[in-house]
This record gives structure tokens, C-alpha cells and sequence, in this order.
């Protein structure tokens, strides 16, 4: 099968972490790396005054965070890297959620001074339920932080990851002499405020005298910590960590460049090429000859010259074809795609055939949701994206009436993006915008001010949850609808929503109403 050489030289990976730990600064490095770009920027930084690539939205540039994902592809040693960057703020974690399901394997970046934070736990726990393998990086070696023993200890018992130091470091903070690469058997040495791009030293036995010459006094430490790595943790093996079981730990200093291309060397060697997804009808592989995809993300405005909208479909079988007709299976249609991009964040060039694993955007009109499957005509579809019952909620009202037309626009093509959901009130007709985070309603307000030239304001409203709901009892769901007529919804897709105003008031209609079925996913 032509397509095998190009799936086998294809790394699609995701790379997580809590905010703040480093992980934009280290996707702009390893840009670096494969001559993406040509000047790392930096997240914050008052001497830098570029800002990271893959942060290229203006509220992101002025925040210092990333809220949105972030697609970059590359070439690195004749192997094509697909970056997927996800924001590390807990109030977009739906986004981070539904790219972890476009990603083969998952690179997690801790902090070695604040070690492992609440927003690593959750999203490791979704990569475990997955089965996802993992590398771990624990960045800022050059800063004063935590034991390395220490922190493995805590990887473990936190993230319930099993361990193996692939490197190991030499000192930390300002004594930080640089890591010894357990697995290349290579020394690193670190040259604090240097940006050149070292070589690592071939040292096959840390016995050598050579060690003492470069580490002094830090040579005998760095054979008794590799001794007990060696005796402590267990052999490293690829199909182990490809099968989620074994995690590799790096160290090292991204915004210094330091052990990242280390991290990249060894990530080449091991980490997995693309795998199968699983259809609602059978496993679908990526070497197979019939092209399969699905949309795992949807951006409006990527270029607010043209406001368009980019539906991000995975590639998981066969070859994608610029100008080929395809089965949009949710519409039953056939669509053909004139330019199809690949991406550079939100730098763009068309291309004419791409293959599994990699990340195709496709110009939108309003055909594609998150979850939609498309194919060279098998009737299948990718096990759905769910869309998760926001935590927080306010009437959104409009707040320039000459800008009504732009607000609705605006409004809707954000609710298609899946960071936030839309209800309408059936009886009251207002619009209730939900989220799982309080940052989103700033950054709903920021895009429609500065995006579709509306502004709105946010109006508080009381509510404990939304569920969707069915039932097969007619007359049940007739005196539900009937009772709960001022707490009911309809969302975007069309469907009812109960708007619960209090843990009781859901618990009561639970208990009253025993034959529908209240759902807290949109799945089902």
C-alpha cells in the first residue's frame, strides 16, 4: 500500500500541562527544532517581544495563556511532527479534552518547582482512561525546585503513572550543570543564557575519567543517581509505553532550549505512529486505502480579514485528495474541499494530499459540527465528542441594538467552536451562554467585540444544571413539559434541555418523573 512509508514517518502528538509550566515555550522550541520558525517567542517576556506562535490570537497575546488549540506541523529528520499545543487553563479543558482524541500519544510538561498541579491530574486521567502513551518533560531545571527523586515519587502517586528516567540532571537551579541521557548513554552540558543548541558527549560508562574532567565534584553524585535509577526503576521498554504503561521522564529547561532536543530525538524513536480509531461499526486502521476522518475542533475567524471558519479534521485512514468528493455522513452529502490547508498555527498552505495522522483544515460554511465524520463513502461514524453540562451560566443580552444582525452571527459561529453552549429559553426566547469556566464569558465578550464588532453584556441567572432529557412515556414527558415549561431550553442542535435551578429541584424531578432519563453529556 503507497500510503505505509508516509503513515510510518508521522508523529501526531498533543502536549498538556497546568498553566504556566512551560508547555507553549516548549512546542515554540521544538518549532525551532524543525526550522518551523526562526525566533522562539515567549509566552511573557518583557526582553522578548514576539509572542509564541502557536498563541496567536490577540486575547491570548495580551493574557499571556493560551485559550484555544493550537495545530502546527513539521519536518524533523525526514519524520513529519503534527504539534497539537492545548490550552493548559482549566476554564477550556473541554477544548484540551476533545484534541486528546486527534492525538496518538501525549507529551505532559510539569513545573520542577511547583511539581504536579490539579489540572495534570485531570487531564492524565483522561489520557489514562485512553490508554494514550506518555512522556513526561519536567521543565525549568535552571530554577530552584523540587528533589528529582521527589518528584517521580509524586508523579507516581498523583498521575498514577509508572516511571523510568530516560535522563537524569546534574544539580538544579543556579548549580544546574546539565543532564546525562540514560537512554543514548550522552552528557549534556548546560551554558546558563545560552541559546546554542549543544551536542550531547558520548559517554558509554559513567566510570569514565572524562566525567570527573566536565562535572568535578558532580560526577560521583550523578553515578550514585543513576545507579539507583537503574536499580529503582524499571527497564525502559517501547512496547510497555506505547501500550500506556510506562512513562518516559525528561529533564530539562525550555525556555533555555535546554533538553529539548534531547526530548525530540528519543520522542522520534518511540513515540507511536498513527493508530486506528474505533468506528460505531469496527476498528478502522490508517493503512487501509479508503480515506476516513473526523472533526475533533472548529475555529471561526482564523483570519478576520475573511472570517472564516476551519473545521480541524483528523486523518485516520487513507489519503485525503484536494478537489475529491467526500461523504459528509451526519448530512448524508458529498462535499468537495477546493483548498484544504495544513497548518502553521494560523499560517496556512494548501495542499493537495495528506495521510493518516495528519491534521487537515477545511474551509466551513456551517456543513461541519465537532464529531461530524467524513469519508470516501463507508456508512460509519467516529464514536461522537461529547459536549459536557456547563458548570456556569448567564443571559446573554445585546448591548449595541444596531449591531443585532452581527451579535447573532457572532453568537453562533463561537457556539460551533464547542468552548461554550447556547440554550434558548422555549417560552422566554432569551439566550442562556453556558460554560465550564468563568474565563470563557471574557473571552465570548473580547471575540465578539473585536472579531463581529457586537457588544454584549452578561445578565446573572440562577441555575445548578443543565440536562438534556428523553423518554419513551409520552404522557410523563407531556406533564414534565408541561410543569418545567419556564425551565426549558432548546439547544443549538435543536434539542431539549431542562434548566435546573437547584440540586433539589433536579433530584425531585428525577425522583417524580422515573421513566425519563436525564443525560449530562450530550452523547447519548
Amino acid at each position: 500500500m503507497s500510503n505505509i512509508k508516509e503513515i510510518q514517518r508521522r508523529r501526531t502528538f498533543a502536549i498538556i500541562s497546568h498553566p504556566d509550566a512551560g508547555k507553549t515555550t516548549l512546542t515554540e522550541k521544538l518549532l525551532l527544532f524543525g526550522g518551523a520558525i526562526q525566533v522562539a517567542g515567549a509566552v511573557k517576556s518583557n526582553k522578548i517581544k514576539k509572542t509564541a506562535t502557536s498563541d496567536w490570537m490577540e486575547i491570548e497575546r495580551q493574557r499571556g495563556i493560551s485559550v484555544a488549540t493550537s495545530v502546527m506541523g513539521f519536518e524533523y529528520k525526514d519524520i513529519k511532527i503534527n504539534i497539537l499545543d492545548t490550552p493548559g487553563h482549566q476554564d477550556f479543558q473541554e477544548d484540551t479534552f476533545r484534541t486528546l482524541t486527534a492525538a496518538d500519544s501525549v507529551v505532559v510538561v510539569i513545573d520542577v518547582a511547583k511539581g504536579v498541579e490539579p489540572q495534570t491530574e485531570k487531564l492524565v486521567k483522561v489520557c489514562r482512561m485512553r490508554s494514550i502513551p506518555i512522556i513526561v518533560f519536567i521543565n525549568k531545571m535552571d530554577r530552584p525546585g523540587k528533589d528529582a527523586f521527589e518528584l517521580l515519587d509524586e508523579i507516581e502517586q498523583k498521575l498514577h503513572l509508572k516511571v523510568t528516567p530516560l535522563s537524569w540532571p546534574i544539580n538544579m537551579g543556579p548549580a544546574f550543570k546539565g543532564v546525562y541521557n540514560i537512554f543514548s548513554k550522552s552528557l549534556t552540558l548546560f551554558s546558563p543564557g545560552k541559546q546554542v543548541i549543544e551536542e550531547g558527549i558520548q559517554i558509554d560508562d559513567l566510570s569514565d575519567i572524562n566525567v570527573d574532567e566536565y562535572l568535578g565534584e558532580d560526577a560521583d553524585k550523578l553515578r550514585e543517581d543513576v545507579e539507583l535509577v537503574e536499580g529503582v526503576y524499571p527497564e525502559f521498554k517501547v512496547d510497555t509505553y506505547l501500550n500506556g504503561k510506562l512513562s518516559p521522564v525528561f529533564f530539562g529547561s525550555a525556555l533555555n532550549n535546554f533538553g529539548v532536543k534531547e526530548l525530540l530525538d528519543n520522542f522520534i524513536q518511540i513515540a507511536p505512529s498513527p493508530v486506528g480509531r474505533e468506528s460505531n461499526v469496527r476498528l478502522v486502521k490508517p493503512e487501509e486505502e479508503q480515506f476516513s476522518g473526523f472533526v475533533f475542533k472548529i475555529h471561526a475567524n482564523m483570519d478576520p480579514n475573511h472570517r472564516d471558519r476551519i473545521a480541524f479534521v483528523r486523518i485516520v485512514s487513507g489519503t485525503f485528495r484536494r478537489n475529491t468528493n467526500y461523504l459528509h455522513l451526519r448530512l448524508n452529502r458529498k462535499l468537495k474541499f477546493a483548498s484544504p490547508t495544513a497548518f502553521m498555527a494560523q499560517k496556512k498552505s494548501i495542499v493537495d494530499e495528506m495521510f493518516p495522522g495528519d491534521i487537515v483544515g477545511l474551509h466551513d460554511t456551517g456543513n461541519f459540527k465537532i464529531g461530524d465524520t467524513i469519508t470516501e463513502g463507508e456508512i460509519m461514524s467516529y464514536k461522537g465528542i461529547p459536549s459536557f453540562s456547563p458548570e456556569l451560566f448567564k443571559y446573554v443580552e445585546n448591548d449595541s441594538p444596531l449591531k443585532a444582525k452581527q451579535l447573532a452571527k457572532g453568537i453562533d459561529q463561537l457556539m460551533d467552536e464547542g468552548v461554550a453552549q447556547l440554550f434558548i429559553g422555549k417560552h422566554t426566547g432569551r439566550k442562556i451562554i453556558g460554560t465550564v469556566g468563568a474565563l470563557q464569558f471574557e473571552v465570548i465578550q473580547y471575540r465578539l467585540e473585536h472579531e463581529y464588532g457586537a457588544k454584549c453584556r452578561f445578565e446573572h441567572i440562577t441555575l445548578y444544571k443543565t440536562t438534556w432529557f428523553k423518554s419513551t412515556n409520552k404522557a410523563q414527558l407531556k406533564d414534565f413539559r408541561a410543569r418545567k415549561a419556564n425551565q426549558i431550553a432548546i439547544d443549538k442542535e435543536g434539542r431539549e434541555v431542562f434548566l435546573a435551578d437547584s440540586q433539589f429541584a433536579l433530584q425531585m424531578a428525577q425522583q417524580k418523573y422515573t421513566d425519563i432519563e436525564f443525560y449530562f453529556t450530550s452523547e447519548f
